[in-house]
Parts: C-alpha cells; structure tokens; sequence
C-alpha cells in the first residue's frame, strides 16, 4: 500500500511514497542533486556526504539526502508540507567543503587518467567545487591492487565510495572486496590479495566515480569524445543485453552496457564486455574455394557460381543456423534452402525444443518477473554460466526471500538453493509432489538447454511444463544462442531434428554454426565472420559481417524482439549475411523478391508479426506439450566453458586468457599450494 506524501523541494510541490529517500523525490522533482556512494541499484552507504541537502525546521545542520527518507520529515508548525532546499546558502557551503575535503589526497592525474572526459569526479569539482585549496601537506598513497586482467587498478585515486564493493558482494555475490582502516588509513582492498572470481566483474568500472578501477584492455587507447557511440544489443548469450559500441574509425574500442529495466538494468557480463578484441583477429575477409584439399582465395563471382552448381547438382540441401545469426539472415537462408527442395535447420546443439508452439520453446514468463517472484525452480541449467546477469536477477529475488530449488548438477550460483537432485527422477519426484504443496502466489519454472540436449529432451520439456501448470507458475526457457529464438519463430526446423536434416546430404550450407561436426563427404558452403571449425571444414567460404557490422533482429530468450545497428564495417570485402543470401538466390536463377533490408523486413514481418514490435514480449497462448518416457541420465550444464562459446570469443587473445585463468582457479589443488 502507498504511503503518499507532500514535500516542497525549492519551492516546488511533488507528491512522492513516503518510502523514498530525499534524492529520489528530488529526481522525481526534476532536481539534481551530486552524490558518490549513492546508486539506484545498490545498497545505501551515505558515506561520500555529497549530496548534502538543508531539511527546513529541522537539525541546524544539512542532511544526507540519500540516507533520509521522506517519512522522516516533519511537517510545518501548522500542518504545511515539509520543505526541502538543495541549493541554499548552507548547501553550498556544505558541498564545498565536501569537494575539497575529497580532493586533500586526490592526485592531480585529469591529464594521464582513463577516465578523463567522464569523470563523475571532475564534473562535480567543476560543478559544486571552488577554484583553489587551502591544503599543501603531502597527500596520502595507496598500492595498486592486482584484480585480474580486466580491471586497472590506480588506489591512490580511490575516494572510498564503496560502490565497488557493494556491487561485488551484493549483485556478483563474491566476497573479495571490502574495506580496511580508519580515516586516512582506510583503503579498499582485495582479500588476501585475491583476484576477482566473477563474470560480472567489469561492471565496477563503470560504477566507479574516479579513475580508481578502469578498463585494463581498454586503458590508453582512445579519449571518449574521440568515439562514435551506436546503440544495439549483445550477442553473446540469449539474454539480449542492451549495449553500446564505441568505435574509432573501424575498430571496436569497447563495449559499454545500456539500461534497460526489463533485460539487462544497467550490467553487462565480462564476455560481453570484452569480447571486442575478437572482432579483429581470424577474421574472414575475402571469398574462399578449396582445391586439392586447400584453401586459395577466389573472387565472389567465382565463389558464388561454384555454390550455386554445387547447390542445383544437389540430390539434398540442408541448410544450418549458427548462434549469431540475426533474424533477417535465418529467414533469407530458409527461403532459399526451401525454394531448392532442401531443409533448414537451427537446433544444431540438439535441443528437443517444439516447433511451432512458443510456449514450449520461449514459456510464459518475462525476464521481469524474477523481481516478484516468491518460488524459483531450475532445471538442468547454470544461469551463472549461461546469463550471468540473469543469475544475478535470481540472486536479488533470493536475498529479498525467494525460494530458489535446483534439479540438475549442484554448482555454486552465488546464492544457497535447494538442491532436489541431478537427474531425471529428481524431476519426476518434483512432478509427483507438485499437485499437493500449496499454490505459491508468485513462482517460476526456468528450464536450461542442458535439459533438453539429451534423446528424452521433449520428455523433460514436457514434464517440466506439466510441473508450472500444476503449480500455477509461469515458465521460462533460458536459451544460450541469440538466434535460436528468432530462427524457431520463422520457423528454420526440419521434422526430425538436426540428424534428419544432414543424414545424407551431399551439400549443406552452413550460415555460421561452428559447434556442429558436419559428417564427411557433404560439400560445405559457410557463410561466417571467423576462420573458426566451420571455416576449417568449409570447400566454399563466403565471408560476413559480424554482428557489430550489419543491422539485425535478435529475438531474446524471453520471446522479445530488439534491434541492433550497425557500428562499423565489415572488413575486406566481407559482405552483410543477407546481402550474401540474396545475390546467390540470383546466381540460382531463383532471386528473392527484395532488393535492401527494409524489403526483406517487410517480407519477414508479414509473415512472423510480432517481429515488427520490437522491444515487446508477446503473450505466448499456453500449450502443453505431449507427454514422453523420461531417461534415467543425469542432467549436464549446456556451457563447457563460459570464456569460449562462439568464433567471436574463440577469437579473443582476452577470452582464452580468462578461460586458462578460470580452469587454473578451478582446478584441484596439490598439497604444497
């Protein structure tokens, strides 16, 4: 119930719930007011003083108003709305001598510093500072502390604001971080000199105020104003994240998250994060032919008429999906293959995922409901593998009481959960009991692709089904590749699966799916970004544009459409995915009836329709899946290796770094370590 209140800020009456704090109903106001410690998303601190406010008829002194809430104000000597002021006389002298209490040990390093040019620091100094100290005593160092190879670390700098560590042990759930000593002895630090065991790690770049945490791949390469920024969406994993690509010329400089309440909120993983180094190395760039068991670089006339003899010669065309695939690419590949009497296909990892009904392949829920939900259920899935910053949504419902059960291999999440069991007849015992535990108001069924890989896949899809019908939750399949949900919705399956799409073709076009093993003997044309397996197995490479160089639709794991656009260019003379599709089509002597993407969009709309809503989760009408024979298998995780899950990342000197430090942080230790 809200607890509505009148409050007069500088001379302005807004109506606010009682429960917020002082700086929330300024921003409701319209008012800035400068803080440090203070973050939407993470746990009060009110220990940077900056956001110091006068509370009239209150304590003669000014008030954190970050810390404050608007239930504690007192109102007038008749009745009147309390009053709140932020740019009094008292708080401007309060700020002041905040900003140069804070600046006593701060290095004068603007010129050298990564962060300069958005720096919360400098702007605020410039904005509530004065022009000149009164301080000339030595100012205090701190060592640089080793987090890893993602994060620099310059301590000095360091105002102890705490929102790194706030981050690290509230959202990431790692307890490395933390803070010693008292007054100028206090110091952020690592424990035991630890580096950080996180996939959300870089996050505390962005959160930090200062030049204390900055980007290590990133540091010394280029000044923001020197970027041009794009808005699009991550590929990595399903989720969908909301990012923006800085660019410098036609390299990737870096990779920054964008808020978006409903997917990401404002983090991003590590691998999204840095994946950019990988945008440049092993990257395909002209068309290739192989001869004599080798590859030799060919033009794309030459390329194109050898694919498409191959292609009419064909007794059968199977046509695959990779996992980076936009939409607009899956439906030219399944017009094409289809037009040639061949099949499409784009569960290449196996998963028993139903065509056609899109609560069996998407479920019911959105990503949102994690926030209020009171029961979660997981199956066969490790989100913090497979969507970090989804796992870290499920950790925020379970630190506010949430119920989190596991059936599949017990793995540590971050968060205490209960383990029902690993394998199949877990999930029959939770099915069995379900009908006579009581309705919880708010729950949830997440199933993962682990789940689904194995032959009974569709019987786990089902019983898992079965399972949020009986207990009335919503459900939600958590998927790994960005292009899956999309492909299902346009309808890119072949009856059968991936085997009856294959079994004996003698030509497949492979549209960058390089974690398939395709049989020997099928003449392969690959259409990919990187030199990665399905370029090493390809006779005909045709070179693409990778996600950051071509506009496309990615449907997310929870069924939402989103638009990415393009950065930059694609090198050489690799060309965009559809563009590719559309001149072969040509060179068939079957040429697809659009001509640019906005045709081809139109054409996919007309047929999918609520790919046209982007940023919308469609209402998906329940339909229950057939019931099947469960297995006796245990359940396995659906990512070996979280650092190294598509050509991208494979191709990222950064990535296989992370990974060789995670299997070492991992691995078994011998008496002596």
């Amino acid at each position: 119930m809200s607890d509505l209140r009148k409050i007069i800020i500088d001379d302005q009456e807004v109506e606010v719930d009682g429960a917020m704090t002082l700086i929330q109903a300024c921003e409701e106001a319209g008012i800035e007011v400068p803080r440090f410690c203070y973050h939407e998303r993470l746990s009060i601190a009110g220990n940077c003083r900056m956001c110091l406010v006068e509370v009239v008829g209150g304590p003669p002194k000014p008030a954190a108003s970050c810390a404050m809430q608007v239930r504690d104000l007192r109102p007038g000597p008749d009745g009147q709305p309390p009053v709140v002021k932020t740019n009094s006389p008292m708080v401007k002298k309060a700020r002041e001598g905040v900003m140069e209490f804070l600046l006593i040990n701060h290095p004068l390093d603007c010129p050298i510093c990564d962060q300069g040019g958005e720096c919360d620091l400098q702007d605020q100094a410039m904005a509530y500072g004065v022009d000149f100290s009164r301080f000339r005593e030595p100012k205090r160092a701190v060592d640089d502390l080793d987090l890893g190879p993602l994060v620099e670390t310059h301590m000095t700098r360091c105002i102890s604001c705490t929102r790194c560590v706030r981050f690290t042990t509230e959202v990431a759930g790692i307890t490395q971080m933390g803070q010693t000593g008292r007054g100028e002895d206090s110091e952020i630090t690592a424990y035991l000199g630890e580096t950080l065991d996180s996939n959300l790690q870089g996050n505390i770049i962005d959160l930090c105020p200062v030049g204390a945490l900055v980007s290590k791949p990133y540091a010394f390469t280029a000044r923001p104003w020197e970027l041009r920024k794009t808005e699009t969406i991550d590929v990595m994993d399903a989720l969908g994240s909301n990012i923006r690509v800085d660019t410098k010329g036609r390299e990737v400089m870096r990779i920054l998250p964008r808020n978006h309440d409903g997917v990401n909120e404002e983090w991003i993983s590590d691998k999204t994060r840095f994946v950019w180094d990988g945008l440049r190395r092993q990257r395909l760039d002209s068309p290739y032919i192989r001869e004599n068991g080798k590859l030799r670089k060919a033009s794309w006339s030459e390329a194109l008429s050898l694919a498409a003899a191959k292609i009419k010669g064909a007794s059968k065309l199977a046509g695959l999906v990779g996992d980076l695939a936009p939409v607009e690419a899956v439906f030219a590949l399944k017009q094409l293959v289809q037009e040639q009497g061949g099949h499409v296909e784009c569960r290449t990892d196996g998963a028993k995922l139903p065509a056609g009904n899109r609560s069996g392949y998407v479920g019911t829920a959105s990503i949102e409901d994690i926030d209020s939900a009171q029961m979660i259920q997981l199956i066969g899935t490790n989100p913090r593998e497979e969507a970090p910053v989804l796992n870290a949504r499920i950790r925020r419902a379970w630190a506010r009481g949430a119920n989190v059960s596991l059936i599949g291999q017990a793995v540590d999440l971050t968060y205490e959960y209960t383990h029902l069991g690993d394998d199949r007849a877990a999930l029959a015992k939770a099915l069995e009991g379900a009908s006579k535990e009581a309705l919880e108001a708010e729950s949830l069924v997440i199933v993962g692709q682990g789940a689904l890989r194995e032959a009974d896949g569709a019987a786990v899809l089902a019983a898992a089904m079965k399972l949020a019908e009986t207990t009335g939750s919503k459900l939600l399949v958590l998927h790994t590749a960005a292009s899956r949900v999309g492909a299902l919705d346009v309808g890119a399956v072949t009856e059968g699966g991936l085997t009856a799409a294959t079994d004996s073709a003698d030509v497949v076009y492979n549209l960058g799916a390089d974690e398939v093993d395709i049989a020997a003997g099928a003449f392969v044309i690959y259409q990919g970004s990187h030199g990665d397996r399905g370029a090493h197995r390809a006779d005909v490479i045709l070179p693409g544009a990778a996600y950051t160089e071509e506009q496309g639709l990615f449907v997310n794991t929870e069924g939402r459409p989103q638009l990415a656009l393009r950065a930059g260019f694609a090198p050489g003379e690799a060309k965009e995915n559809w563009a590719i599709l559309r001149a072969l089509s040509a060179e068939l002597g079957a040429t697809q009836p659009w001509d640019s993407l906005a045709q081809l969009r139109q054409a996919l709309i007309a047929q999918v329709a609520h790919l046209g809503e982007l940023d919308e989760v469609p209402q998906n009408p329940w339909q229950l899946e057939a019931a099947g024979e469960l297995g006796k298998a245990g359940f396995r995780g659906a990512i070996g290796d979280f650092y190294l899950t598509n050509p991208i990342a494979r191709a990222s000197q950064l990535m296989a770094e992370l990974s060789a430090g995670a299997k070492s942080r991992h691995a078994q230790k011998v008496a002596a370590e």
